[in-house]
């Protein structure tokens, strides 16, 4: 009997790639033998084993593919209750392929569902390209004839300049608190004064 390798990842049998991946950097980790006791990490190693063992077979289409026909092929041997028309190896056989082939109709379904969404993806990546292609060519040819553009301010674009403006001032209040700058712009004050008390005069 084979192992169920889609408990072993604790995943369904139509858990998509990403999250058998997923599950299985998540089950990897949590088992590390450098991460347990040393009592468990026997356990620990073993466990593992068969995390790795799962995942080799159901990272791999090709091998998915085998092992879910396989699994199926237990099931029904399994969930079949036997009949006397079903005691014949050969009614036995046809009727476990005709399965086979159902699951693997079923596989084949599911892969070309996934290809058609990657390619919508895709697409949706291309069109989004070429309107920020054809955006910015046409922001470009209003600069070349010598228009102002102007773009709208968003509340962002607020929030960014009231926190400019706020560290300025911090940091000129901060160079203010220096005695020589200080000394500097009073001298520059006096100056002036003078200055002006002179042509005044």
């Amino acid at each position: 009997m084979n192992k169920n390798y889609y408990e072993i990842l604790q995943v369904n049998k139509n858990a998509s790639p990403e999250i058998i991946e997923k599950a299985y950097k998540t089950l990897a980790k949590k088992y590390h033998p450098d991460l347990q006791t040393e009592e468990n990490k026997k356990q620990s190693e073993e466990i593992l084993k068969e995390i790795n063992e799962a995942y080799e077979v159901l990272s791999i289409p090709e091998k998915k593919q085998k092992y879910d026909a396989s699994l199926l092929e237990e099931e029904m041997i399994s969930r079949t209750p036997p009949r006397k028309e079903d005691i014949s190896s050969t009614n036995l056989s046809t009727i476990l392929e005709e399965e086979r082939k159902k699951q693997q109709a079923l596989l084949q379904k599911q892969q070309l569902e996934y290809l058609y969404q990657q390619e919508l993806a895709y697409q949706n990546q291309i069109q989004q390209a070429r309107q920020k292609a054809y955006h910015d060519a046409y922001i470009q040819d209003l600069k070349n004839r010598g228009y102002k553009i102007h773009y709208k301010k968003t509340f962002k674009d607020y929030i960014k300049g009231f926190m400019t403006l706020f560290f300025t001032i911090v940091i000129l209040f901060l160079l203010w608190q220096i005695p020589f700058i200080q000394n500097f712009f009073l001298n520059i004050l006096q100056e002036n004064q003078l200055l002006s008390m002179f042509f005044n005069s």
